[in-house]
């Protein structure tokens, strides 16, 4: 990666911050960002996505302050980051109604969640192809391109699925830089990071809160490893090898463990002696060492949601200040 790219990536807060947002999203990207010398981090909090999913204010706020607490109570470094709030950046909805003038409706019918609602309608005998579809999810595109567009995001991290939304919003920056004739927006590049792809859940399915598999991130360590001990294993004994690929304990570990220690675990769970009790213990034993000192700091976050709330508000002027120069050069350029 050029030393000179900027580096943006967002997450939503749609539900409490689980073990798979961790492993799948959270650090990675801090490890991301704290390797990038010499170029701009943006991270932001997509509160405004967010509205196409969740209808009640307390559980936007609370999930937003849970995102903010988890990024910095894990480390986010707030000199090298430009963190904010999606909606503290006004500037993103004016460049999103500027960005659908030059949009062509073809281009949202081909998003995938679009598609995937219009197919989940079909096999619905009575429902009509856009049955629960909303405008925010339909046009949700153009905002996200948004979102990228206006820090001239050069790199932006998503997993396999969502490499899409970069190429949407390579789309619509030439869209407009062709009509005016310029070279105002960066067109983004999307970096696959093969560690944000899905994280396994205490069913062995994607941890995802809508199957209700996930593990907190911060949650009391007796209830943690009360859940660790629930996941269903095969009916082996300890003197017998075990196969570690598909085993939810295994697989657990080896999405937060280092590498050697994951080594480690592997050739235990392939030579006998070893029990699942021994392999649950040896989770929940990393889980808590991860995580005891960072849940410690973000239980004192999220104690004063008034010096969190102005903690944010100061991350995030460095990005208004960004935001308003780049509207006031688009402003220029489209006549308004």
């Amino acid at each position: 990666m050029s030393a000179q790219k900027s580096i943006l990536t967002g997450i939503k807060p749609t539900g409490q911050v689980h073990i798979g947002n961790y492993a799948g999203m959270i650090r990675p990207t801090l490890d991301l960002m704290a390797s990038n010398a010499g170029g701009e981090n943006f991270l932001f909090i997509a509160n405004y996505h967010a509205l196409n999913s969740i209808g009640n204010a307390d559980e936007i706020r609370r999930y937003t302050h849970e995102i903010a607490a988890c990024f910095l109570s894990l480390g986010l470094d707030l000199e090298h980051t430009n963190f904010y709030r999606q909606s503290d950046v006004p500037e993103v909805f004016e460049l999103t109604q500027v960005l659908s003038s030059v949009t062509p409706k073809g281009l949202m019918n081909r998003a995938h969640a679009y598609k995937a609602a219009v197919d989940a309608n079909a096999e619905k005998p009575s429902a009509q192809p856009d049955d629960g579809v909303n405008m925010g999810l339909y046009t949700y595109p153009i905002l996200m391109s948004a979102d990228i567009l206006l820090f001239d995001g050069g790199i932006v991290p998503v997993g396999r699925d969502q490499i899409q939304h970069v190429e949407f919003a390579r789309d619509i920056a030439g869209y407009f830089n062709r009509r005016y004739d310029t070279e105002f927006f960066t067109l983004p590049e999307h970096s696959v990071q093969e560690n944000l792809e899905a994280i396994v859940g205490l069913d062995g399915r994607k941890m995802s809160k809508s199957y209700g598999n996930t593990i907190p991130l911060f949650i009391d360590p007796k209830t943690r490893r009360k859940m660790i001990n629930k996941i269903v294993t095969d009916s082996k004994l300890p003197e017998e090898p075990k196969e570690p690929d598909g085993n939810t304990v295994y697989e657990l570990y080896a999405a937060l463990a280092e590498p050697a220690e994951v080594a480690h675990l592997r050739a235990r769970f392939e030579e006998c002696g070893m029990g699942y009790g021994d392999a649950k213990r040896i989770l929940a034993d990393k889980l808590d060492e991860l995580f005891e000192v960072p849940a410690a700091r973000f239980a004192e976050y999220m104690a004063d949601p008034g010096a969190l709330e102005a903690m944010m508000a100061e991350a995030a002027r460095g990005a208004k200040e960004k935001a308003a120069a780049k509207i006031a050069g688009l402003r220029e350029i489209v006549g308004t």
